[in-house]
């Protein structure tokens, strides 16, 4: 008999049987799908030289007028700015002491400090900076105190403790002096989404029985950010907290302020959501306190600055600034920019809001209700089109709104972590006409999987990576990705995982559905395989990938037959040899065929193999 082309549809599909997708992939990792056939993805390696402080969950990129790229991230700790490849802290000022409002208290024998200071509105984790303290007589020297730390205990209202890097002696029985200054960073944020939370969580009996709070409380929430650029500077938020500006001109050794503090008019207090409008240039802050209310949070308000400006949001006659209320939905979840418009989620619907000019400024219209978004994150726009993440489908807005049929889409959600649904974080990369999402599985709390949309090929995969944040960067052909330990990473960057030190490598394998001969009436026998395998842009000196091919004999039955083959490339000057064929012993009547690769330096791509199947009886 004829050697048999095993010819494969594009994509993997997991939501119908393994026998009804035969022709077809089952699983894979680490893999995409290129012009129809699977290949592995690219490597990555740091880009940041030290770990930021916290999770990062943000990233932007602009470019300064001197031609200075930026790169900043948001994390549940801190907001940081690449100098380079080094992060610097530019986390904005919440509160500063008068001097003397400080005082300390020391046990000896003991590295922690408590703090007294009945002015204070720190959470745990929260950082401070004390300046103008004096010694408390012994080890805990006035150098020891003056400097930044991070809080350990909250005791009480008034009362809080940190650590020291030395132990007090029977001489530190002083207080500081009453000089002492307690500079506190804004609150700190949480690592992982907590129930009791967010929108409605705040003192107890704020407002009428069964009312929202009108105050969010960051500290107490899922530290989630949103950063935009305006012209060179940065503007930045946190979910249910202030709007910040980082001036890039001076320098960073300067932390970025609350735009309350800086000259303007009515700006807002609190957002959920900010970006700059790139055609018109308005700072648009959604699910903010309005103009009539400083202060009281509607979640699903809509303000903006005046044009070309970024602190003036007083609406007057003579500017552009104003707002606007949606009204359907209960808050609203994020809004992502595309090309000629801004396009608003809530938690119930989709909207479409454009730039109009005077006197209205802004237009807005609901393009779809009943649509759901998994997270603040979980949707990213390219050029014109948007794709996200819904509550158990995917969706596409492209002037209409639409599902994306999607044949994971089961497995995904199934897979996915609800309680920590809203650390789902999306990005483009453009390179390969992809988006992708990066979910905490069901029994994890952090992103350490993902879901890959080939939106020109109309082809899905998945795999495991640990990532929570994606940047599709302008500013280089690479996108920036963060990771849980505390790094920046160049994807499609190299072959291995730049991780560890020295390198690891990537272990990818792409696996069929079972195929078989005619109806599957048959057994059939398989001697041989001709691979088709490429390993072209391979540094390894013999770069290698497995062949496993397991056989059965019913749909429902395990594989109870199993072989393995290799093929490799060996570089000879002046041309390359391969592994020309696979030798196999195996009967069934259904087979499947896995490529796998877990070596240094190597890429792989599978062409069309071909395989020695001969009929073997019906018996």
């Amino acid at each position: 008999m004829p050697l048999q082309k095993l010819q494969f549809r594009p994509g993997i599909v997991r939501d119908v049987t393994d026998y009804t997708n035969e022709g077809g992939w089952r699983d894979g990792d680490k893999i995409r799908f290129r012009m129809g056939f699977p290949e592995t993805i690219g490597g990555w390696t740091r880009y940041t030289s030290t770990t930021f402080l916290g999770t990062c969950r943000d990233l932007h990129s602009w470019t300064s007028l001197d031609g200075t790229n930026f790169v900043s991230a948001g994390t549940n700790l801190k907001l940081y700015v690449l100098d380079g490849n080094n992060p610097i802290d530019i986390t904005p000022i919440g509160q500063v002491t008068s001097a003397g409002d400080v005082t300390f208290a020391a046990t000896t024998g003991s590295t922690t400090i408590t703090v007294s200071d009945v002015n204070n509105d720190v959470f745990l984790n929260d950082f401070v900076t004390f300046s103008g303290a004096a010694s408390l007589g012994g080890t805990i020297t006035a150098a020891v105190l003056n400097k930044e730390y991070q809080v350990a205990s909250i005791v009480d209202a008034s009362n809080y403790t940190i650590t020291s890097a030395v132990a007090a002696n029977a001489s530190d029985t002083g207080n500081g002096g009453g000089s002492t200054v307690g500079t506190y960073q804004i609150n700190t944020g949480l690592d992982s989404s907590a129930s009791g939370s967010g929108w409605g969580a705040g003192p107890y009996s704020r407002g009428t029985w069964g009312s929202a709070s009108d105050v969010l409380i960051p500290a107490a929430q899922l530290r989630l950010w949103s950063m935009d650029n305006f012209g060179e500077d940065l503007i930045a938020n946190v979910r249910g907290g202030g709007i910040y500006y980082w001036d890039t001109s001076t320098g960073t050794s300067v932390r970025a302020a609350n735009i309350t503090s800086l000259s303007g008019n009515n700006q807002p207090q609190a957002a959920n959501v900010v970006l700059v409008s790139e055609r018109d240039r308005h700072v648009i802050a959604f699910g903010c306190d309005p103009q009539a209310d400083p202060g009281v949070l509607d979640p699903l308000t809509i303000r903006f600055s005046s044009q070309e400006s970024a602190t003036d949001w007083q609406a007057r006659a003579d500017n552009t600034a104003g707002e606007l209320r949606i009204g359907t939905g209960s808050e609203i979840i994020t809004a992502v920019q595309t090309k000629q418009q801004v396009v608003v989620f809530t938690d119930r619907s989709v909207s479409a809001m454009q730039f109009i000019g005077a006197p209205f400024t802004f237009g807005i219209t609901e393009v779809s209700t009943n649509t759901s978004i998994a997270s603040q994150n979980a949707a990213v726009a390219f050029g014109d089109v948007v794709y996200w993440m819904g509550d158990e489908v995917f969706y596409v807005y492209d002037g209409n709104v639409k599902i994306i049929p999607c044949p994971v889409e089961e497995y995904i959600f199934d897979n996915l972590n609800l309680a920590q649904r809203a650390k789902v974080t999306s990005g483009v990369n453009s390179k390969f006409n992809e988006i992708w999402w990066f979910y905490p599985s069901i029994n994890s709390a952090n992103n350490d999987s993902y879901v890959v949309y080939n939106y020109s090929e109309k082809s899905w995969y998945y795999g495991t990576l640990t990532r929570t944040a994606w940047h599709d960067n302008a500013l280089s052909s690479l996108p920036i990705a963060a990771s849980t330990d505390g790094y920046l990473y160049f994807h499609e960057n190299g072959l291995d995982d730049g991780s560890t030190n020295p390198a690891s490598p990537i272990d990818s394998y792409v696996q069929s559905s079972a195929i078989d001969i005619g109806d599957g009436d048959q057994f059939m026998f398989l001697s041989r395989v001709l691979p088709d395998l490429t390993f072209r842009n391979s540094t390894a000196t013999t770069p290698a990938a497995t062949f496993t091919v397991s056989a059965r004999d019913f749909p429902g039955a395990n594989f109870t037959q199993t072989d393995v083959g290799t093929t490799e490339r060996t570089a000879k000057v002046p041309v390359e040899q391969f592994t020309d064929q696979l030798f196999f012993r195996l009967r069934g009547r259904s087979m499947a065929l896995k490529i796998e690769a877990s070596t240094l330096g190597t890429q792989w791509r599978l062409g069309t193999p071909r395989a020695d199947v001969r009929p073997d009886g019906r018996r």
